[in-house]
């Protein structure tokens, strides 16, 4: 099944939705207008139930199948923007300033509306679809925060799909993979307390700037020498905070930074050794380190027969050619895990083809992405809810 007529027909009006929420981007849980948009459209197309507050400003559709009662599979769009200006210089560019849709997440949202609207015209399926549209992916974890919920076991949820859009991939292509497909997202601060003193007398202090630096090359150890070469592990450092005046050594320095990993082995050792490193080379130098960790989103793992039926759905709309079944995984990371490690389910990507990346002021969502979205969604929701019911 290629692109369907009817989507085709719907591309113009998706679009407008599209870009009207990008006009009005809104940060973490803080998407009132956005769900406000969301519910009014679903309301529109005469969903069967239309709940709001999950995950305090989530709202999740019901449709319900017109050939009988049968299992229930959620499909989930993010709706939140980044703290970016944009830069973009569209028409329809963001109207608030220092916040922009630079994720796609507009795009997204716009895409499950427009299949929403199928599905309801159609309801060719058994069962029912429960639509999903999450606030606070960008760090706030509100895919955590559905869970915790009820989200699944209210609606009786069994499986659970999720796309994003990548730049970077050919319009009209898509890429997923079994297993870990994103990366756990922790977060750490270490803190070096020293002796600070007059900088042109070194000797009688304790530099914590020096330390420092001494701790941020050793832990490039982390990934070279204490992971296994097959296994993935990034240690970044992104902040780094020391004195106010070049005549001075200070007191205290602190740094910055996050660790990806693939899987829960490799992001306990790539913790352990960040706080064995630090303090004992902080110790070695006469110092003292202080380590916090913030523990961030899990890893993104898709599982093996919802996998199977995302790459034939996919296959079915875009040609199995432009399908790749066994993408490279990616470092970054994505709250959907949390529903990933709820229920069964997939994570899979659509090309935004040759745009500007993620999180750029300049980035926009790849409008002739939306027929291939919507077809997606349709095509994968009919199927599997056709196979689940026997």
């Amino acid at each position: 099944m290629p692109i369907l007529n009817r989507v085709s027909e719907m591309h113009a009006e998706i679009t407008a939705w599209r870009r009207d929420l990008h006009q009005m981007p809104e940060l973490g849980f803080d998407v009132v207008k956005t769900a406000g948009f969301v519910e009014q459209r679903l309301k529109e197309f005469g969903v069967d139930e239309i709940v709001k507050g999950l995950g305090r400003t989530g709202i999740v559709g019901i449709i319900k199948g017109a050939k009988g009662e049968g299992p229930t599979i959620g499909l989930r769009a993010d709706m939140d923007a980044l703290p970016i200006t944009e830069k973009s210089g569209k028409a329809w560019a963001s109207k608030t300033a220092g916040k922009m849709h630079a994720c796609g997440h507009d795009g997204h949202t716009a895409m499950l509306l427009g299949a929403a609207k199928y599905l309801a015209e159609t309801r060719n399926f058994v069962g029912s679809i429960a639509v999903i549209f999450q606030p606070a992916e960008e760090g706030g974890g509100g895919g955590r925060e559905m869970v915790k919920d009820g989200m699944m076991e209210k609606f009786a949820i069994s499986e659970v799909y999720g796309m994003h859009n990548l730049p970077g991939l050919d319009m009209g292509k898509f890429a997923t993979r079994n297993g870990p497909i994103m990366a756990s997202t922790d977060e750490f601060r270490v803190t070096i307390k020293g002796r600070g003193g007059h900088a042109a007398m070194p000797h009688v202090t304790i530099d914590p700037v020096v330390i420092s630096a001494q701790i941020i090359t050793a832990l490039q150890t982390i990934a070279s020498r204490n992971v296994d070469p097959l296994q993935s592990s990034v240690v970044s450092v992104t902040i780094l905070k020391g004195g106010d005046a070049s005549n001075v050594i200070p007191n205290e320095a602190s740094f910055a930074g996050t660790i990806r990993t693939l899987n829960d082995e490799m992001r306990e050792l790539s913790k352990k050794r960040l706080r064995e490193i630090s303090q004992g080379v902080a110790a070695a130098l006469g110092a003292e380190a202080s380590v916090t960790i913030h523990t961030g989103y899990p890893v993104t793992s898709n599982h093996g027969e919802q996998t199977g039926v995302a790459v034939a759905a996919a296959g079915d709309v875009a040609g199995v050619p432009n399908v790749d079944a066994d993408v490279n995984p990616m470092m970054g990371g994505e709250d959907f895990s949390y529903m990933l490690n709820a229920r069964p389910g997939n994570f899979i990507f659509i090309g935004n083809g040759d745009t500007a990346t993620l999180h750029n002021a300049d980035y926009d969502f790849n409008d002739e992405v939306i027929p291939h979205g919507v077809s997606y969604w349709v095509r994968l929701a009919e199927q599997r809810l056709a196979s689940l019911a026997g």
